[in-house]
């Protein structure tokens, strides 16, 4: 299953309702497993990002209706990106035509 990690920053109104983060880690969760994921990880970050988190979605459409999710909810925007292990980038780059 892909792996991808989001990257997370409140806005005001998720700000301002910080001591729900618990619960908006569980509604988080529970949302990967009603699109067939998993919320591997979910960190409270310093610096760029409020909120670091991994996810394995099934796919990059079952990916982008979880961010939509957390997009319509008023409390975060989000950054996505796709990871690979080192294994899956080795697979990757095994079959790179040259130019």
């Amino acid at each position: 299953m892909p792996t991808f990690i989001c990257f997370l920053n409140w806005t005001e109104q998720g700000a301002k309702s910080a001591k729900d983060t618990s619960k908006r880690h569980q509604a988080a969760s529970a949302a990967a497993q009603k699109l067939g994921g998993r919320l591997l990880s979910g960190y409270i970050t310093t610096g760029q990002y409020d909120v670091v988190a991994t996810l394995e979605m099934p796919s990059g459409e079952a990916m982008a209706k979880f961010v939509m999710a957390i997009a319509a909810s008023g409390n975060a925007r989000t950054t996505t990106v796709r990871a690979f292990t080192p294994e899956e980038f080795a697979r990757i780059v095994a079959d790179t035509p040259a130019f």
